[in-house]
């Protein structure tokens, strides 16, 4: 099951997520529960790369509310970065300072040597010895895996001689063998802005969108929906699967929305996004819906597929007639629509990809 949510506030998003999954029913009381957000660098979240402070505060007064008090927070940046740089840099100080909760570096953690699929391991022990683990990743890019969640967000609670290795040993299956090794019981994904394709963040998409489960697998694999990609493009995925860490499934009703996309709430995004929607007809276009638009041309483009100047998108359009392809529901008066509220970015580019079919099929 995956819940999903929408909005600006990620504290209160976060809150919602965690009371409508019932998730403190499920944890023994005195518990120690451990919090590993994405600090890959001193990136802002604003800047698509690391995790909203809100995600943590949200978290913790969940949790205490609950009557809870081991919290910790838990990260070690990429090689060559100061994770404490990047725990202020993000206002995670002020924060854990608010609800007195520890942070511990992890490049300074002692590790354990585990078994995986793949080979032995080290990996660091607040990680394994923590009672509930939660993972809070964000959903973006990256510019050697294709895309960066759930399985991926794993990577910081390693020693910096093992990421070496990992991408010494290429990537994919390492991330996944440590995946099924060290599973978090619980994830929440930031994809309120998460970068289009860079890990450290700059071509930021804002989606407005949250969503809480118990699968990491699962959780990428609709990430990759959401980003216009099939989990065939993220090979870890296919590996994570095989080797016992969750599923791709997703069965009809598995996800259950919290509330609705609202309108428009000031869409932005960087040169590249500007660029990929320069000739878009929009008018009051909600984020997520944007979002979808803006990955689902990016994704086209990267496989060659022609974008046509005539889309339309937003509320605006709402019992209006278009000549060309519309996104969304309220867009429905178009010639063609891609339907949802919102679509997917993986429902943008088969639109695309069936456009340009129907376009070549008319040449011969």
């Amino acid at each position: 099951m995956i819940y999903e949510v929408f909005g600006g506030n990620t504290h209160e998003m976060t809150m919602l997520l965690l009371e409508a999954a019932h998730v403190a029913e499920g944890i023994p009381s005195g518990a120690n529960i451990a919090l590993k957000p994405n600090l890959v660098m001193a990136g802002t979240p604003e800047s698509g790369a690391t995790t909203h402070a809100g995600v943590l505060s949200g978290c913790m007064e969940y949790f205490r509310s609950y009557g809870f008090r081991e919290l910790s927070v838990i990260e070690g940046s990429w090689v060559g970065a100061q994770t404490g740089r990047a725990f202020q840099a993000c206002g995670y100080d002020r924060v854990c300072e608010r609800y007195q909760v520890p942070f511990y570096d992890l490049k300074k953690d002692s590790t354990r040597v585990v078994e995986t699929p793949l080979r032995p391991m080290e990996i660091c022990e607040r990680a394994l010895d923590a009672d509930y683990l939660i993972n809070l990743p964000v959903l973006k890019g990256h510019c050697q895996t294709v895309m960066t969640c759930a399985l991926k967000n794993c990577k910081g609670c390693i020693p910096d001689h093992e990421k070496r290795r990992f991408h010494s040993e290429g990537l994919m299956r390492p991330i996944a063998a440590l995946a099924a090794a060290l599973r978090p019981d619980l994830t929440i994904v930031d994809s309120i802005c998460g970068d289009l394709n860079f890990e450290e963040g700059g071509t930021p998409v804002q989606t407005n969108r949250m969503y809480l489960g118990t699968d990491p697998v699962q959780l990428d694999a609709y990430g990759c929906k959401l980003m216009g990609l099939s989990p065939e493009d993220v090979p870890y995925i296919g590996y994570a699967e095989r080797w016992g860490a969750g599923t791709t499934k997703l069965a009809d009703g598995e996800i259950v929305r919290l509330n609705e996309p609202q309108g428009s709430g000031g869409y932005s995004g960087g040169g590249l996004v500007k660029r990929l929607t320069k000739n878009i007809r929009e008018d009051r276009a909600c984020s997520a819906c944007y979002a979808s638009l803006v990955r689902g041309i990016y994704v086209a483009q990267e496989k060659g597929i022609s974008v046509p100047s005539n889309i339309a998108i937003g509320q605006g359009w709402r019992g209006r007639e278009f000549p060309g392809l519309g996104i969304g529901t309220c867009c429905s008066g178009a010639e063609k629509c891609v339907q949802g509220c919102p679509p997917s970015a993986d429902d943008v580019v088969r639109a695309l990809e069936m456009q340009q079919c129907r376009r070549n099929s008319g040449r011969r």
